[in-house]
């Protein structure tokens, strides 16, 4: 009897007779999707098509390659697939895609901030760094930190200074390259004086840019505010950041005061941005004067005060320890502060403990003594004698 051989994928009849086949016959039969025999995409959840699809469109948009396109894939993947984020919400979930990207630039040095991931995914950057903080600790990702270097020529790539625009004059346009330069030392100078420790990096690279582009043309730029850069610039001024431009004026000011040439000028926070060229020139020279010489100053002020052993004191000297808290301020002004971070210069201030009222330090007589206590008092002679005589009483 004859039967008729019909393919399973098309339903077309490939012979009939005898059921044998030919080669092309067996390669026709073949052609049949991996994943329709399988059910590959079924194996993928809607979350996680989607989860990799925005991962991808990110990597196109920031325009990384394509190893880093398939490296952040993975991570997405295994950052699924493990317990800790089966329960999260989909926000959260849907910032991993961004975290694993993060990740992945930082482990092939690409240099990206949080923050461009959080204005393409339109976060805050606690929610995203809590969500990070996370995928490193559970998958156990090893990731290095950015340099500073790589942190301000990415900042900078920002800017929209360095080419001719309808809404900035044309003094305020500045080369790249001198800008990127003149930035990285201010930030070096910001790291030797303890200005970058424990902050975070972005207020300081934002204004150390607006004080390297300042000082590349003072004349026409110093009228120029902060917040007005900021917005030329087309970037976001950070609340902090004024405090940074502050402590970098002052220390600016005080290596100024080194320079001799400068001495004459009563340099101000303004002047001293045109001398910025000389101050980074001479940067390490200056330091030292700046704020090494705290030991020799104190020891000329305590030097008069001190006499030989056995010595009365001077006549005055009891006049002047009336005096002393305004009259050590008053010798102290022009002695140069010791380089330490801001935290030890201005600490935060305590809270005050409330005063005791009269009731609680009144004294009844009733308060327990300690040991320790006892101890401290002396017995004399007749005590002694006394408590002895009293031990040997049955």
């Amino acid at each position: 009897a004859q039967q008729q051989l019909v393919c399973a994928a098309c339903g077309c009849v490939l012979a009939e007779g005898l059921l044998t086949t030919t080669y092309a016959e067996e390669e026709h039969l073949r052609e049949v999707a991996y994943s329709q025999s399988t059910g590959q995409k079924e194996q993928l959840s809607r979350c996680l098509q989607r989860g990799i699809r925005r991962v991808q469109d990110l990597c196109k948009v920031l325009q990384l390659p394509t190893v880093f396109e398939e490296t952040a894939v993975s991570y997405f993947q295994r950052a699924l697939q493990h317990p800790s984020f089966h329960l999260v919400s989909l926000e959260k979930k849907e910032l991993l895609g961004g975290c694993c990207i993060f990740v992945t630039c930082r482990q092939h040095n690409w240099p990206l901030t949080m923050g461009t991931i959080c204005s393409l995914l339109y976060v805050k950057q606690e929610l995203f760094a809590s969500v990070y903080l996370s995928l490193q600790k559970e998958l156990g990702l090893s990731v290095p930190a950015l340099s500073l270097g790589d942190l301000v020529k990415t900042h900078l790539n920002s800017f929209r200074l360095f080419q001719h625009a309808a809404n900035v004059p044309a003094p305020f346009v500045e080369d790249k390259e001198k800008m990127v330069a003149r930035t990285m030392q201010i930030v070096e100078l910001a790291s030797e004086t303890w200005l970058v420790t424990g902050r975070h990096p972005i207020p300081i690279v934002t204004a150390a840019a607006f004080l390297s582009w300042q000082s590349l043309q003072p004349a026409a730029r110093l009228t120029c505010t902060f917040a007005r850069f900021c917005k030329l610039a087309g970037v976001d001024l950070p609340p902090p950041a004024h405090l940074r431009l502050k402590e970098l004026l002052e220390i600016l000011l005080r290596m100024a005061s080194q320079l001799a040439w400068l001495r004459v000028f009563n340099m101000d926070k303004k002047t001293v941005v045109k001398h910025i060229g000389d101050l980074l020139q001479h940067r390490i020279f200056l330091l030292k004067n700046a704020f090494c010489l705290e030991d020799e100053e104190e020891q000329r002020v305590v030097a008069p005060g001190e006499g030989s052993p056995g010595s009365p004191p001077a006549a005055g000297g009891a006049a002047q320890e009336e005096g002393c808290p305004s009259e050590r301020k008053r010798q102290h002004e022009g002695v140069p502060r010791p380089l330490l971070p801001p935290c030890l210069i201005n600490p935060r201030k305590r809270l005050r403990t409330a005063a005791p009222s009269a009731s609680d330090s009144a004294i009844t007589g009733d308060e327990p003594i300690s040991d320790s206590e006892i101890e401290q008092y002396l017995r004399g002679p007749e005590e002694i004698r006394a408590f002895r005589k009293a031990k040997a009483w049955p």
